[in-house]
Protein backbone atom coordinates (compact mmCIF):
# COMPACT_ATOMS: atom_id res chain seq x y z
CA UNK A 1 0.00 0.00 0.00
CA UNK A 2 1.50 3.39 -1.05
CA UNK A 3 1.62 6.44 1.18
CA UNK A 4 -0.72 8.26 -1.20
CA UNK A 5 -3.28 5.47 -1.02
CA UNK A 6 -3.05 5.39 2.77
CA UNK A 7 -3.49 9.16 2.96
CA UNK A 8 -6.57 9.03 0.71
CA UNK A 9 -8.14 6.33 2.90
CA UNK A 10 -7.56 8.40 6.02
CA UNK A 11 -9.27 11.41 4.38
CA UNK A 12 -12.28 9.29 3.43
CA UNK A 13 -12.46 7.87 6.92
CA UNK A 14 -12.47 11.38 8.38
CA UNK A 15 -15.35 12.43 6.11
CA UNK A 16 -17.37 9.27 6.71
CA UNK A 17 -16.50 7.91 10.17
CA UNK A 18 -19.53 5.60 10.20
CA UNK A 19 -18.25 3.78 7.11
CA UNK A 20 -14.82 3.47 8.64
CA UNK A 21 -16.29 1.98 11.79
CA UNK A 22 -18.36 -0.46 9.74
CA UNK A 23 -15.26 -1.57 7.85
CA UNK A 24 -13.43 -2.22 11.10
CA UNK A 25 -16.32 -4.23 12.50
CA UNK A 26 -16.40 -6.50 9.45
CA UNK A 27 -12.74 -7.41 9.87
CA UNK A 28 -13.41 -9.10 13.22
CA UNK A 29 -17.13 -9.71 13.73
CA UNK A 30 -16.61 -11.51 17.03
CA UNK A 31 -14.46 -10.50 19.99
CA UNK A 32 -11.42 -12.70 20.33
CA UNK A 33 -12.37 -15.09 23.07
CA UNK A 34 -11.59 -16.45 25.47
CA UNK A 35 -8.57 -14.70 26.95
CA UNK A 36 -7.14 -17.94 28.37
CA UNK A 37 -5.44 -20.39 26.01
CA UNK A 38 -7.45 -23.41 24.91
CA UNK A 39 -4.66 -25.76 25.98
CA UNK A 40 -5.18 -24.83 29.64
CA UNK A 41 -8.36 -26.90 29.54
CA UNK A 42 -6.16 -30.01 29.61
CA UNK A 43 -5.62 -29.23 33.29
CA UNK A 44 -9.15 -30.31 34.16
CA UNK A 45 -7.75 -33.73 35.09
CA UNK A 46 -6.05 -32.14 38.07
CA UNK A 47 -9.43 -30.85 39.26
CA UNK A 48 -10.78 -34.40 39.34
CA UNK A 49 -7.86 -35.49 41.51
CA UNK A 50 -8.30 -32.47 43.78
CA UNK A 51 -12.01 -33.20 44.16
CA UNK A 52 -11.34 -36.67 45.52
CA UNK A 53 -8.84 -35.26 48.00
CA UNK A 54 -11.17 -32.66 49.55
CA UNK A 55 -13.64 -33.06 52.45
CA UNK A 56 -16.36 -31.51 50.23
CA UNK A 57 -16.36 -34.61 48.04
CA UNK A 58 -17.39 -36.71 51.02
CA UNK A 59 -20.08 -34.27 52.09
CA UNK A 60 -18.10 -32.81 54.96
CA UNK A 61 -18.45 -29.15 55.87
CA UNK A 62 -21.35 -28.44 53.48
CA UNK A 63 -25.08 -28.01 54.19
CA UNK A 64 -27.14 -31.19 54.01
CA UNK A 65 -29.92 -31.59 51.50
CA UNK A 66 -33.63 -32.12 52.14
CA UNK A 67 -34.28 -34.86 49.62
CA UNK A 68 -35.49 -32.51 46.90
CA UNK A 69 -34.76 -33.32 43.27
CA UNK A 70 -31.78 -31.88 41.42
CA UNK A 71 -31.64 -32.24 37.65
CA UNK A 72 -28.16 -31.93 36.12
CA UNK A 73 -27.65 -31.04 32.45
CA UNK A 74 -24.47 -31.64 30.40
CA UNK A 75 -22.67 -29.16 28.18
CA UNK A 76 -22.17 -28.95 24.43
CA UNK A 77 -21.42 -32.35 22.84
CA UNK A 78 -21.53 -33.93 26.30
CA UNK A 79 -23.77 -36.61 27.78
CA UNK A 80 -25.00 -37.32 31.29
CA UNK A 81 -22.14 -39.79 31.70
CA UNK A 82 -19.45 -37.19 32.51
CA UNK A 83 -21.68 -35.75 35.25
CA UNK A 84 -21.61 -39.03 37.20
CA UNK A 85 -19.34 -37.54 39.89
CA UNK A 86 -21.69 -34.60 40.43
CA UNK A 87 -24.70 -36.94 40.46
CA UNK A 88 -23.17 -39.22 43.11
CA UNK A 89 -22.03 -36.26 45.23
CA UNK A 90 -25.49 -34.70 45.26
CA UNK A 91 -26.85 -38.00 46.54
CA UNK A 92 -24.22 -38.14 49.28
CA UNK A 93 -25.16 -34.72 50.64
CA UNK A 94 -28.85 -35.50 50.84
CA UNK A 95 -30.50 -34.63 47.53
CA UNK A 96 -32.23 -36.83 44.97
CA UNK A 97 -30.21 -36.32 41.77
CA UNK A 98 -31.54 -36.89 38.27
CA UNK A 99 -29.64 -37.12 35.01
CA UNK A 100 -31.18 -34.89 32.34
CA UNK A 101 -32.04 -37.72 29.95
CA UNK A 102 -31.32 -35.51 26.94
CA UNK A 103 -28.70 -37.83 25.43
CA UNK A 104 -25.90 -36.06 23.54
CA UNK A 105 -26.18 -32.29 23.85
CA UNK A 106 -25.87 -31.65 20.12
CA UNK A 107 -29.47 -30.96 19.21
CA UNK A 108 -31.87 -28.03 19.00
CA UNK A 109 -32.14 -26.92 22.68
CA UNK A 110 -35.82 -26.20 22.23
CA UNK A 111 -36.45 -29.82 21.19
CA UNK A 112 -34.25 -31.16 23.98
CA UNK A 113 -36.32 -29.28 26.57
CA UNK A 114 -39.71 -30.10 25.10
CA UNK A 115 -39.12 -33.77 24.28
CA UNK A 116 -36.74 -34.90 27.03
CA UNK A 117 -35.81 -32.50 29.82
CA UNK A 118 -39.38 -31.61 30.72
CA UNK A 119 -40.13 -35.31 31.22
CA UNK A 120 -37.26 -35.57 33.70
CA UNK A 121 -38.44 -32.47 35.56
CA UNK A 122 -41.97 -33.89 35.75
CA UNK A 123 -40.59 -37.15 37.12
CA UNK A 124 -38.56 -35.35 39.80
CA UNK A 125 -41.59 -33.30 40.82
CA UNK A 126 -43.79 -36.38 41.11
CA UNK A 127 -41.28 -38.51 43.02
CA UNK A 128 -40.13 -35.86 45.51
CA UNK A 129 -43.26 -33.76 45.93
CA UNK A 130 -41.07 -30.63 45.98
CA UNK A 131 -39.87 -28.00 43.57
CA UNK A 132 -36.77 -29.12 41.70
CA UNK A 133 -33.34 -27.53 41.29
CA UNK A 134 -31.63 -27.30 37.91
CA UNK A 135 -27.85 -27.34 37.45
CA UNK A 136 -26.36 -26.93 33.98
CA UNK A 137 -22.76 -27.00 32.79
CA UNK A 138 -21.78 -24.73 29.87
CA UNK A 139 -24.53 -24.99 27.22
CA UNK A 140 -26.42 -27.09 29.73
CA UNK A 141 -26.59 -23.97 31.89
CA UNK A 142 -28.41 -22.10 29.14
CA UNK A 143 -30.83 -24.98 28.80
CA UNK A 144 -31.35 -25.04 32.58
CA UNK A 145 -32.00 -21.31 32.69
CA UNK A 146 -34.42 -21.47 29.78
CA UNK A 147 -36.35 -24.38 31.32
CA UNK A 148 -36.45 -22.58 34.68
CA UNK A 149 -37.80 -19.41 33.10
CA UNK A 150 -40.57 -21.37 31.42
CA UNK A 151 -41.52 -23.26 34.63
CA UNK A 152 -41.25 -20.82 37.55
CA UNK A 153 -43.77 -22.74 39.67
CA UNK A 154 -41.81 -25.98 39.41
CA UNK A 155 -38.22 -24.78 39.87
CA UNK A 156 -36.72 -23.62 43.18
CA UNK A 157 -33.29 -22.67 41.88
CA UNK A 158 -31.09 -22.67 38.80
CA UNK A 159 -27.30 -22.92 38.93
CA UNK A 160 -25.12 -22.39 35.87
CA UNK A 161 -21.54 -23.65 35.68
CA UNK A 162 -19.38 -21.69 33.22
CA UNK A 163 -22.41 -21.02 31.03
CA UNK A 164 -22.36 -18.10 28.54
CA UNK A 165 -25.76 -16.82 29.67
CA UNK A 166 -25.22 -13.32 28.23
CA UNK A 167 -24.05 -14.30 24.76
CA UNK A 168 -22.33 -16.96 22.68
CA UNK A 169 -18.73 -15.79 22.55
CA UNK A 170 -16.77 -19.02 22.17
CA UNK A 171 -13.36 -20.34 21.33
CA UNK A 172 -12.97 -20.43 17.54
CA UNK A 173 -12.71 -24.24 17.42
CA UNK A 174 -15.92 -24.59 19.44
CA UNK A 175 -17.71 -22.15 17.11
CA UNK A 176 -16.80 -24.32 14.14
CA UNK A 177 -18.13 -27.40 15.93
CA UNK A 178 -21.35 -25.55 16.78
CA UNK A 179 -21.81 -24.58 13.13
CA UNK A 180 -21.39 -28.21 12.09
CA UNK A 181 -24.05 -29.22 14.61
CA UNK A 182 -26.34 -26.47 13.35
CA UNK A 183 -26.11 -27.71 9.77
CA UNK A 184 -26.85 -31.27 10.90
CA UNK A 185 -29.92 -30.07 12.84
CA UNK A 186 -31.26 -28.25 9.78
CA UNK A 187 -30.65 -31.29 7.58
CA UNK A 188 -32.28 -33.71 10.00
CA UNK A 189 -35.31 -31.68 11.07
CA UNK A 190 -35.88 -29.47 8.03
CA UNK A 191 -38.98 -27.35 8.59
CA UNK A 192 -39.31 -28.79 12.07
CA UNK A 193 -36.87 -26.13 13.30
CA UNK A 194 -36.39 -22.47 12.47
CA UNK A 195 -33.78 -21.45 9.84
CA UNK A 196 -31.68 -19.65 12.46
CA UNK A 197 -31.67 -22.63 14.83
CA UNK A 198 -28.55 -22.91 17.02
CA UNK A 199 -27.71 -19.24 16.61
CA UNK A 200 -28.35 -16.19 18.77
CA UNK A 201 -30.76 -14.94 16.10
CA UNK A 202 -33.23 -17.79 16.55
CA UNK A 203 -36.70 -16.83 17.75
CA UNK A 204 -37.80 -20.15 19.24
CA UNK A 205 -39.17 -20.65 22.75
CA UNK A 206 -35.71 -21.59 24.02
CA UNK A 207 -34.16 -18.20 23.37
CA UNK A 208 -37.37 -16.37 24.22
CA UNK A 209 -37.44 -17.88 27.72
CA UNK A 210 -33.68 -17.43 28.06
CA UNK A 211 -34.04 -13.68 27.57
CA UNK A 212 -36.51 -13.41 30.43
CA UNK A 213 -35.22 -12.60 33.88
CA UNK A 214 -35.27 -15.41 36.38
CA UNK A 215 -38.27 -14.83 38.70
CA UNK A 216 -37.44 -13.30 42.11
CA UNK A 217 -38.88 -16.38 43.81
CA UNK A 218 -36.16 -18.52 42.25
CA UNK A 219 -32.56 -18.57 43.55
CA UNK A 220 -30.20 -17.97 40.63
CA UNK A 221 -26.47 -18.63 40.74
CA UNK A 222 -23.80 -18.19 38.05
CA UNK A 223 -20.50 -19.89 38.86
CA UNK A 224 -17.62 -18.91 36.58
CA UNK A 225 -13.83 -18.97 36.24
CA UNK A 226 -11.55 -16.32 34.79
CA UNK A 227 -9.26 -19.11 33.55
CA UNK A 228 -11.99 -20.34 31.18
CA UNK A 229 -10.39 -21.56 27.95
CA UNK A 230 -13.66 -22.23 26.09
CA UNK A 231 -15.93 -19.22 26.61
CA UNK A 232 -15.34 -15.63 27.66
CA UNK A 233 -15.98 -15.58 31.42
CA UNK A 234 -17.49 -12.10 31.17
CA UNK A 235 -20.47 -13.66 29.39
CA UNK A 236 -20.96 -16.20 32.19
CA UNK A 237 -22.07 -13.71 34.84
CA UNK A 238 -25.30 -11.91 35.63
CA UNK A 239 -23.48 -8.75 36.84
CA UNK A 240 -25.24 -9.17 40.17
CA UNK A 241 -22.64 -9.82 42.89
CA UNK A 242 -25.23 -11.67 44.96
CA UNK A 243 -25.65 -14.23 42.18
CA UNK A 244 -22.18 -14.42 40.60
CA UNK A 245 -19.50 -16.58 42.24
CA UNK A 246 -15.96 -16.92 40.91
CA UNK A 247 -13.92 -20.07 41.46
CA UNK A 248 -10.44 -21.05 40.20
CA UNK A 249 -10.26 -23.74 37.55
CA UNK A 250 -11.07 -24.60 33.95
CA UNK A 251 -14.24 -24.62 31.87
CA UNK A 252 -14.35 -28.40 31.42
CA UNK A 253 -13.26 -29.03 34.99
CA UNK A 254 -16.17 -27.04 36.38
CA UNK A 255 -18.11 -30.31 36.51
CA UNK A 256 -15.47 -31.67 38.94
CA UNK A 257 -14.41 -28.48 40.70
CA UNK A 258 -14.43 -28.82 44.54
CA UNK A 259 -14.82 -25.05 45.00
CA UNK A 260 -17.82 -25.09 42.66
CA UNK A 261 -19.30 -28.06 44.55
CA UNK A 262 -19.07 -26.11 47.82
CA UNK A 263 -20.91 -23.17 46.23
CA UNK A 264 -23.57 -25.50 44.82
CA UNK A 265 -24.25 -26.96 48.28
CA UNK A 266 -24.60 -23.50 49.82
CA UNK A 267 -26.88 -22.18 47.08
CA UNK A 268 -29.13 -25.24 47.15
CA UNK A 269 -29.49 -24.76 50.91
CA UNK A 270 -30.30 -21.08 50.39
CA UNK A 271 -33.07 -22.00 47.95
CA UNK A 272 -34.53 -24.32 50.58
CA UNK A 273 -34.55 -21.55 53.17
CA UNK A 274 -36.09 -19.06 50.75
CA UNK A 275 -38.94 -21.36 49.68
Amino acid sequence: MTKRTLANRKKKAAKHPEKSQLRKSTIQPYPESPSSAFWTEALFGAEILMLHATPVYYGLGVPRGDGSGVVIIPGFLGTDLYLTELHAWLGRIGYRPYFSGIGINAECPNLLIQRRLNQTIDKALKETGRKVHLIGHSLGGLIARSAAGARPRDVASVITLAAPIRGTVLNRAVRHAAEAVRLRILEEHGKGVLPECYTGRCTCNFLDSLRRKVPPSMVETAIYTRQDGIVDWRYCITSNPEKDVEVPGTHIGMAFNPAAYAVVAERLAKARVDE
